[in-house]
């Protein structure tokens, strides 16, 4: 079953906590074929649903069930649903009849990944980020800040619906509902479709338009032309051009043959498109040898042409300077890709797992530690950490008039676990944070950060 899509680049992993949202394209106008390739067919709205009559002077609408018998029965307190899919698969159901698109807005997991509770809610809740590089024309964004959601809470083995708003502060639109994001999809037929037309030179404009009347109409698709275009955009980038992946084979072939100690490895996917590569050479397999105790990862410098990250292992010597201790190029970031990758560094490596891994907060990374590397200590960046205090805390009254310098001086200062636990606890209260989810996840993950004090 499909679950909301967000986008990578808004979701905020904090390992135990994940908040999603800012979804600023929600909706969109039914599109219109196009006469060129080139172009993007279809008018898009700028997300902002018709807004529907009988609403309040205060602008809450009240979306109201079905009255018909397969009609979807508005979401109330004591409801309950044997797994996270069927819950977001009611929800999206019922938002879809009321008129409204949703979104994972919260969720907290167990190491396992089991959900403990999740909150759906209202595409438009929450507020737009300022994403705005051209002044002269701002981005029209969705968002209104909308409280209408779900809390579900997993107990007796089911998840059940503890507290429910199902007021709006927008106008509702079943007829646009199709359009929202999280009810939009393409399946594989589809996609094999669209990857042979592509293969053979068929531009989007006409292999979307063949699709729609092999549908029977603009209204019997479950997605649009943008998305066919996203997924299309997408498989080029695992795409390394006629005979790119033979290519890159046979440059490591000559660099294996001209250093013996040089290593790589490729990972292809079932039609022989390059999916991730590692290597390294003779001097990175050395220097890991007297400086691999403690190695750091990152995947956030670069992507090359083809969308793909760039994933380093560094170490630092005993002058105080990094070192490269092999690198690889991946094509997404997920369990199974990490898994490979530290798998291949570590058969590289001849199977000797460093004493202690640093990372970014990315919760599949996490995942894959634990799989690959039991043994090692895994550890937080705390830079990465400390980079996000403008993001989330900027917005408070007194960021710059304390609280900033207060919990740099929490974090870096404190050399014992009594001295932390009481700075901390100052810092909480001087500044009204209790209730601040980034840092409740901070502090129960203390442990991951925060191991020079322990």
């Amino acid at each position: 079953m499909d679950t909301p899509n967000v986008r990578d680049d808004e979701v905020v992993n904090d390992n135990h906590v994940v908040l999603m949202g800012n979804d600023d394209d929600d909706v969109v106008l039914e599109p219109t074929p196009g006469n060129d390739d080139d172009g993007v067919p279809g008018n898009y709205d700028d997300g902002v649903s018709d807004p529907t009559s009988g609403n309040d002077d205060d602008g809450v609408s009240e979306p109201t069930p079905g009255n018909d018998a397969d009609g979807v029965s508005e979401p109330t307190p004591e409801m309950f649903f044997k797994t996270e899919k069927e819950l977001i698969y009611y929800y999206k159901q019922y938002g879809r009849q009321a008129g409204f698109g949703i979104m994972t807005q919260r969720s907290k997991r167990e190491d396992d990944g089991s959900v403990r509770y999740v909150t759906l809610g209202c595409a438009r809740g929450g507020k737009a980020r300022k994403r705005i590089t051209n002044m002269s024309k701002p981005r029209p964004t969705t968002k209104t800040d909308c409280k209408a959601r779900i809390n579900a809470v997993l107990a007796d083995g089911v998840l059940r619906i503890t507290t429910v708003c199902n007021a709006h502060n927008h106008g509702l639109s079943p007829q646009k509902a199709r359009f929202f994001r999280c009810n939009r999809a393409i399946d594989d037929s589809v996609k094999r479709q669209l990857d042979i037309n592509d293969k053979a030179g068929i531009g989007m404009a006409k292999s979307f338009n063949a699709l729609v009347v092999e549908a029977g109409g603009f209204e019997k698709l479950p997605f649009i032309e943008k998305d066919a275009r996203n997924y299309i955009d997408k498989a080029r980038h695992l795409r390394l051009g006629k005979g790119g992946a033979d290519a890159l084979r046979g440059y490591f072939e000559r660099m294996q043959y001209k250093n013996d100690g040089f290593y790589s490895s490729m990972d292809l996917d079932d039609e022989g498109r390059l999916k991730n590569v590692f290597w390294a050479d003779a001097r990175s397999r050395a220097a890991y040898d007297y400086f691999g105790d403690i190695v750091t990862f990152d995947t956030t410098y670069l992507t090359n042409r083809y969308g793909m990250s760039f994933a380093p292992f560094v170490g630092v010597n005993h002058h105080g300077q990094s070192i490269l201790l092999g690198a690889g190029l991946i094509s997404s970031e997920n369990t199974e890709t990490f898994v490979w990758l530290f798998d291949t560094w570590l058969k590289c490596m001849d199977e000797r797992a460093p004493k202690a891994i640093i990372t970014d907060q990315d919760r599949v990374m996490k995942n894959a530690i634990a799989i690959v590397f039991p043994n090692t200590r895994h550890r937080y960046c705390l830079w990465h950490i400390m980079r996000k205090l403008l993001e989330k805390l900027g917005s408070h009254a007194e960021f710059k008039c304390g609280l900033k310098s207060a919990l740099q001086r929490c974090v870096y200062d404190s050399q014992t676990s009594d001295e932390f636990e009481k700075s901390w606890e100052v810092f909480i209260d001087t500044y009204n944070l209790k209730e601040n989810a980034w840092l409740q996840s901070l502090y129960s993950e203390q442990m991951d950060y925060v191991e020079r004090i322990r």
